[in-house]
């Protein structure tokens, strides 16, 4: 567990993601890790994430799995799942993205749902399975379209 202050600084942090390098980001949220305990599964979270967001999906993946192992709060273990997920796609290892995005789907839902399902539909695509990507994406998609939500739901069904 982490204290509010840190986490807003980590807020700040991530707030300028956009107006930084990568590699001052990656250096930022290091230190910001640095902070925590060494075995604390919120800093090797934390820094997957730099990682990722610094296209650098080979080193944010170990990250994003001692994470995971090491236990975080649900909603950070979702979001874990969901970025693992997606840097393992990028890599090349899209039928083990599906494996775990998949199960995610099953396991709870929240307001990630709709991220779990398009990270789901991109993995799909890139395992040659279309048709199942697109029923992914129209059934995502349906709830966002309230005057056609039945006929979308119907036609994602359908796929």
């Amino acid at each position: 567990m982490t204290d509010p202050e840190w986490e807003g600084r980590l807020a700040a942090t991530w707030a300028q993601r956009y107006t930084v390098d990568g590699h001052e980001l990656v250096l930022r949220v290091e230190d910001l890790a640095a902070e925590l305990p060494p075995c604390n599964p919120v800093a090797a979270f934390e820094r997957a994430c730099s990682w990722d967001a610094s296209g650098h999906s080979d080193r944010a993946v170990p990250l994003y799995r001692e994470a995971l192992e090491r236990g975080l709060d649900e909603h950070r273990r979702r979001r874990a799942v969901i970025q693992l997920a997606s840097s393992l796609r990028n890599l090349g290892e899209a039928e083990e993205s599906v494996r775990l995005l998949t199960a995610e789907r099953e396991r709870t839902s929240d307001e990630l749902d709709d991220a779990v399902r398009a990270f789901l539909a991109l993995a799909l695509a890139d395992c040659g399975r279309d048709r199942e990507a697109l029923a992914v994406a129209m059934e995502t998609l349906s709830p966002h379209i309230p005057c056609y939500q039945r006929a979308l739901s119907t036609y994602a069904r359908q796929l």
